[in-house]
C-alpha cells in the first residue's frame, strides 16, 4: 500500500483530460527513492514545521505530513485543490491554500497556520520559471524560515552553489553565499519526471546564517549586481560604468588598496574580497 498514493497519482496524469499546464512548470516527481532521498536531506522531524510550494500531486507532501508536526502547502493551481484534498482529507496537520506564493504574506501566514514557529523549514519543487523570485522573496521577507530543501533547474542549482573563477559564479551566487550556506545535495535526471523536463534537475539545501537579513545588504548586492553587469569587462570598468559620479581611477586605486590588480573581473572575486572593496568603497561615497 505504501506506493498506492503514486499509482494514484500517475493514473491521473496519465488521464486523457488531465491537463499539464506548461504555464505552471509543471512536470511531476514519481520517483520514490528521490523523493525519500529529499526527505532524508531535509533533515525534518515530528516537532518541524514546513512550508511546501507547488505540490503538485503530493509526491513530496504525502512523506512530510507522515513526518513534522504542521505542513503549509500552496498550490497556484485550482484544478489541483480537489486532487490534494482527496489524498490529505484525512491529515489533520495539513493546510493547502489555492495561492500564488509570490503574493502571499509569508510570517502572516506562519502566524496563522503554523504557531507562529521561528523555526519553519521548505521543502519544495519549486516552478521552474520563478525559483530565484521565490528564494528572493522568502530571504526578503521572512526571519522564520530556517532552511530551504529544494529542486531546482541543475543550472540555477550551479549558480547558487558555484565558487570564484567558475562560468556559474555571478552576483546571485554571492547574494545567495552572504544570506546562506549553500549546498549542492545531488542530480536528479529529467527522465524521473513526468511530464519530461527539457533540463536536468538538482536538489539543494540552503541553511540560513544567522542575524544576516537581505534587506540590510541591498547597498552591497547592487554594488555586487554592478560588478557583473557585462561579463567580459573587468571589474574596474563595470564600477566606473555602474557608478558614474567615480572616475575609473578612483576604482583603480579602490582594488590596490585592497591588493586587487585592477584588469580582474568579477567572477575571480570571493564573497570576502567583494566585502572589504565595498566596504572601502563606502568610506569615499
Amino acid at each position: 500500500m505504501k506506493n498506492n498514493h503514486n499509482l494514484e497519482a500517475k493514473k491521473i496524469v496519465d488521464q486523457d483530460n488531465f491537463f499539464i499546464k506548461k504555464k505552471f512548470s509543471q512536470n511531476f516527481l514519481l520517483d520514490e527513492n528521490i523523493i525519500k532521498n529529499i526527505i532524508k536531506e531535509s533533515n525534518i522531524n515530528q516537532e518541524s514545521y514546513v512550508i511546501e510550494i507547488g505540490p503538485g500531486l503530493g509526491a513530496l507532501t504525502k512523506h512530510i505530513v507522515k513526518i513534522a508536526k504542521k505542513v503549509l502547502i500552496y498550490e497556484v493551481d485550482r484544478d489541483l485543490i480537489p486532487i490534494l484534498n482527496k489524498f490529505f482529507h484525512d491529515s489533520k496537520n495539513v493546510k493547502i491554500l489555492n495561492q500564488d506564493f509570490l503574493k502571499v504574506n509569508i510570517d502572516q501566514d506562519i502566524n496563522d497556520y503554523l504557531d507562529g514557529s521561528s523555526t519553519v523549514d521548505v521543502i519544495s519543487n519549486l516552478p521552474y520559471h520563478i525559483t530565484t523570485p521565490i528564494i528572493m522573496k522568502i530571504l526578503e521577507e521572512s526571519q522564520n524560515i530556517k532552511t530551504l530543501t529544494l529542486m531546482m533547474q541543475l543550472e540555477v542549482a550551479r549558480r547558487l552553489t558555484s565558487k570564484p573563477n567558475n562560468k556559474d559564479y555571478n552576483a546571485l551566487s554571492i547574494i545567495i553565499q552572504d544570506q546562506t550556506h549553500a549546498r549542492l545535495l545531488f542530480k536528479v535526471p529529467k527522465t524521473v519526471f513526468k511530464p519530461k523536463p527539457q533540463v536536468d534537475s538538482a536538489i539543494v539545501r540552503l541553511e540560513r546564517k544567522k542575524q544576516n537579513q537581505l534587506n540590510e545588504n541591498k547597498d552591497f548586492y547592487n554594488f555586487v549586481h554592478k560588478a557583473f553587469s557585462q561579463r567580459r569587462k573587468t571589474l574596474v570598468n563595470n564600477l566606473s560604468d555602474g557608478y558614474r559620479e567615480f572616475a575609473k581611477e578612483y576604482f583603480k586605486n579602490l582594488l590596490a588598496r585592497n591588493n586587487i590588480i585592477d584588469t580582474i573581473r568579477g567572477e575571480a572575486l570571493s564573497l570576502e574580497e567583494f566585502k572589504n572593496i565595498y566596504e572601502d568603497f563606502k568610506k569615499g561615497e
